[in-house]
């Protein structure tokens, strides 16, 4: 990223030094800027489960400009200093497909989570743990929630185990619904809930 490329991008909203990988920042998506590296990461074999295999570049940045025109439904680049390491989307449940599926309680929010492809050779250990715990800082500490529900889908038995040790509790296997609108298509899926409470996570605040 060039020097005016950043001066342009969004302000972070989350800024957080981490002892031995460095400086981790939550910043808002910038849907032109990053068009590029959301669709060299959605499609991927490796992302199958997040569903855009087969968009262009261009139907990508429609998806999430249509998402920037929501209020309960928001999109989030975490950068290692410079680098682009994952998508963050975070929703509020009784507007989205899930909130049919469980009961949403006041202070809930969801969550999903896309990692970026590891450099190849470049071992990664404690690396997504330490996402997962400056994401969960970020929405439970920043945005002050109560509990994060995430939604993978129930064939994805690592993005659940990789939740289950950041300390999700899993909860019931749902099937959320087939959305058919205008703007937005999303196909059924079968996913496993889990839950993690802020009391759980940070037992001190």
């Amino acid at each position: 990223m060039s020097d005016l490329d950043a001066a342009r991008s969004p302000k972070p909203v989350h800024e957080q030094h981490v002892d031995g990988f460095g400086t981790l920042r939550v910043r808002p998506l910038d849907v032109t800027a990053d068009a590029g590296v959301l669709h060299a990461w959605v499609s991927g074999e490796r992302a199958a489960f997040w569903g855009m295999n087969g968009l262009t570049r261009e139907q990508v940045a429609e998806v999430y400009a249509h998402m920037d025109t929501l209020d309960t439904h928001h999109a989030f680049l975490l950068l290692r200093e410079d680098e682009p390491v994952a998508l963050l989307q975070t929703y509020e449940p009784e507007a989205d497909r899930v909130g049919e599926c469980y009961r949403p309680e006041p202070g809930d929010i969801g969550l999903h989570l896309l990692l970026a492809p590891a450099s190849a050779g470049r071992a990664r250990p404690g690396w997504t743990g330490t996402l997962v715990r400056v994401i969960t800082s970020y929405v439970l500490l920043v945005l002050d929630r109560r509990r994060i529900v995430v939604d993978p889908d129930v064939r994805n038995e690592k993005a659940i185990a990789r939740f289950v040790r950041e300390g999700f509790v899993t909860g019931p296997r749902v099937v959320l619904p087939e959305i058919d609108l205008p703007d937005v298509y999303l196909p059924e899926k079968h996913a496993q809930l889990a839950f993690l409470t802020r009391e759980a996570a940070f037992p001190d605040s």
